[in-house]
């Protein structure tokens, strides 16, 4: 795994100078190898970092050039495929091709010159961030692979292109002086994330998946094409849908899932996996292990806090699959010391507190390994997340109700505070079931009265996925559309959901939080189950084999049951989760009270100091929890702190 980043200048100023201070600010993604390149007569230059795993020798440094000297590479990821497009690419050779080393960035150069730019990346099963520079036609390339594993950022500088793997390496080139884009704020605060296209700052893009972007000068107009584009991809696999039973489903994906393990397992470095305990990185455990000659090194972190911890359930997967695992427990301080580290190790605001236990358990794998496989995505691909019964099942209901009947209600019980409801209700609990006897009952039946006022499903999931309204960022309009054109009106409301979560908030938020959180301690994260081939056959499939009976994951399940018993898997969700609420309302409280500032957050002008302060006098009262909005007010904050205190 490494770092790139480029420039294409009109300027004339000395580029090696700047492309090492970019190259400097991401060390952390690259610890092995640096390379510069400057193509002096055009302006142009590349920069790269490496993190070598596969080719260890001189024979895999960046920027490489192709044998026929056209062709100049950085390239940030794997193709896990190579050695099948090295083998393709001899047997049209005839006689063979002359290789300088095994890495598969000689690979891709060979290919990019046999096949053309696109139709290499269609032929490619892997995870990247490319920038290809034609010397002939005087052409910059950039692309990024199909799911969003690889971040590559874009955009214009002193009349010219750049474009690097982290937004903090834009801050090492002279002059820098970006705008926050206000509308992308807005964004962050009501997802917790950043989408794509958009970033934190103005003239700075991110590059969506499947995405590439071509300049044919410096100072030219970007062309933006999709080499795979995941509608086209859904529907194609929802009109051509999976035949057979459930128990031919999981053979069909057991083998698709085995193949992308076996190839993802390849590395010249120590290797090993994150186990939660839970159904997708236990599947992923269970099929390394099953082609391992020797114990697969896991690797999982718990926290003593109740209702916080999976590390037992972990250690009981490890003992069946015979594992060697590592766990250890966080302390609550050990946990807060990550905090005054994200704004760094997430240039851009990001507001997922997994992010600190991810960082952890990131941390404690690289103690041993290189590379470390994880289960993500199986929640997005085949249903595992319980919002999505929720919404589906609240939808049906509220469609049965008219909806005057609806709205009235919501403004019958938005008429008094959740206060106010709450002491009403109280005396009433003793007759309610056990399952509704809530701490705070109208801090509950204020957010059905948010929900009571829908009027289609996509504002039922958009209301369940946000945590502000626009309104929290003065004068900011909302987006025409988001990056994520779900299909609500093709398809049903089960699949809307997961294809949007496939689209928007896996590559933005959750593969953003591994990402980051890896390489900040030089560590390489794959996901087997985010092969494309995996991706499309996942879509393919009947509601029934993913969420069929009220069971998410259910075909996913069937595969697992194959490797590991029913009862060490079959539990409700946890979520990698930390005891935020309680957290904020006690040793990070003086430090939140700091941020939130009401002169501070009147001075900044991104954020209502009303609508933020009034939350979190409610937190800390207890009278309402509003613990991730809040999290995302501080996180923004703390990023502005970091990068523009």
């Amino acid at each position: 795994m490494c770092a790139i980043a480029g420039i294409w200048s009109t300027s004339g100023d000395p580029l090696h100078p700047m492309l090492r201070s970019m190259a400097a600010t991401m060390v952390h993604r690259g610890p092995d190898d640096e390379g510069v390149w400057v193509d002096a007569g055009r302006g142009l230059g590349l920069c790269h970092r490496r993190l070598s795993i596969v080719d260890l020798s001189p024979a895999g440094h960046q920027p490489m050039h192709s044998v026929c000297g056209r062709w100049v590479i950085a390239f940030n990821g794997e193709i896990y495929n190579h050695a099948e497009l090295r083998a393709e690419l001899e047997a049209e050779d005839g006689a063979g091709t002359l290789w300088r080393g095994h890495s598969d960035t000689e690979t891709l150069l060979a290919a990019f010159a046999r096949w053309g730019f696109e139709q290499t990346l269609r032929r490619c099963v892997g995870m990247f961030a490319i920038a290809l520079w034609d010397r002939r036609e005087r052409v910059l390339r950039l692309a990024r692979d199909r799911l969003g594993e690889k971040p590559l950022y874009f955009g214009r500088h002193a009349g010219g292109v750049v474009f690097a793997s982290e937004l903090k390496a834009f801050a090492a080139l002279p002059d820098w002086q970006p705008e926050i884009d206000r509308q992308a704020v807005a964004l962050f605060m009501r997802y917790a994330y950043v989408p794509a296209p958009w970033s934190i700052y103005r003239d700075i893009r991110k590059l969506e998946p499947g995405t590439t972007v071509t300049f044919d000068a410096a100072d030219a107009a970007p062309r933006l094409d999709c080499y795979w584009e995941p509608m086209q991809a859904f529907c194609a696999a929802r009109e051509h849908p999976f035949i057979g039973s459930l128990g031919d489903a999981a053979d069909a994906l057991e083998g698709l899932l085995d193949r992308s393990v076996r190839m993802q397992s390849v590395a010249d470095v120590p290797l090993g996996a994150f186990l939660s305990g839970g159904i997708d990185s236990s599947t992923v455990v269970a099929l390394m292990q099953k082609h391992a000659a020797e114990p697969v090194r896991t690797f999982c972190i718990g926290f003593d806090e109740k209702g916080f911890d999976e590390a037992h359930h972990a250690a009981a997967v490890a003992r069946h699959l015979g594992t060697l695992h590592t766990e250890h427990y966080v302390s609550a301080d050990e946990a807060l010391a990550v905090v005054p580290l994200l704004p760094s190790l997430y240039d851009e605001p990001f507001g997922d507190p997994s992010q600190i236990p991810t960082y952890l358990v990131s941390k404690l794998a690289r103690s041993q390994v290189t590379v470390s496989l994880s289960g993500d995505g199986g929640d997005e691909l085949f249903g595992g997340y319980s919002r999505y019964f929720i919404a589906n099942a609240l939808w049906r209901r509220l469609e049965r109700l008219p909806r005057p009947l609806r709205t009235g209600a919501a403004m019958m019980i938005r008429s008094l505070k959740p206060a106010t409801l709450s002491r009403l209700i109280r005396p009433l609990a003793p007759l309610l079931p056990s399952a509704h006897r809530y701490a705070n009952p109208g801090d509950k039946l204020h957010k059905l009265a948010e929900v009571l006022a829908l009027t289609e499903p996509r504002a039922v999931y958009d209301r369940l996925m946000r945590f502000w309204e626009w309104d929290v960022c003065p004068g900011v309009a909302p987006p025409a559309a988001l990056a994520a054109d779900s299909g609500w009106a093709r398809f049903g409301m089960m699949d809307a959901m997961m294809y949007a979560d496939t689209v928007a908030y896996l590559p933005d938020d959750i593969l953003v939080k591994v990402d980051r959180a890896s390489m900040a301690v030089g560590l390489e994260s794959r996901v087997p189950l985010l092969d494309h081939r995996v991706v499309e056959f996942a879509w393919s499939l009947p509601d029934s084999a993913r969420t069929g009976d009220g069971l998410g994951k259910r075909v996913l399940r069937e595969v697992l049951s194959r490797h590991v018993p029913t009862a060490l898997t079959d539990r409700p969700k946890m979520g990698f989760g930390i005891p935020l609420a309680e957290w904020l309302r006690g040793p990070l409280r003086n430090w939140a009270d700091d941020l939130l500032d009401p002169s501070r957050l009147h001075a900044d002008g991104f954020l209502d100091p009303d609508l933020v302060l009034g939350r979190w006098r409610e937190h800390l009262a207890g009278t309402r929890d509003w613990q991730y909005s809040i999290w995302n007010a501080l996180m923004f904050q703390a990023w502005r702190d970091r990068w523009h205190g």
